[in-house]
């Protein structure tokens, strides 16, 4: 079946196809890449299998904030919120 798709006229009817579709300047540059292609896929198929599994990379675990903390934050954002606006204040101060 594959023998009679390869015949010297059908193979030039798609040759004449390929040229009329992509033009005699792309063309070159089709072939070349094709071939680029199968050399790298053959180059692929040909390499050793190099499996590297990389152990997970360990995260420092981040402080988690004691039961006191916790409580104190709750409390007090009001005057964190008016410490963090009296900041700017100052700034424009002292500039």
């Amino acid at each position: 079946m594959l023998g009679e798709l390869l015949q010297p006229m059908h193979l030039l009817l798609i040759l004449v196809i390929a040229l009329l579709l992509f033009g005699p300047g792309k063309l070159p540059q089709i072939a070349a890449n094709l071939g680029k292609s199968i050399r790298e896929f053959k180059g692929a198929l040909s390499a050793q299998d190099e499996i590297t599994i990389a152990p997970p990379a360990q995260q420092p675990t981040q402080a988690q904030p004691t039961q006191a903390q916790a409580a104190q934050a709750a409390q007090d954002p009001p005057q964190a919120a008016q410490a963090q606006a009296e900041t700017p204040k100052q700034e424009q101060k002292s500039a």
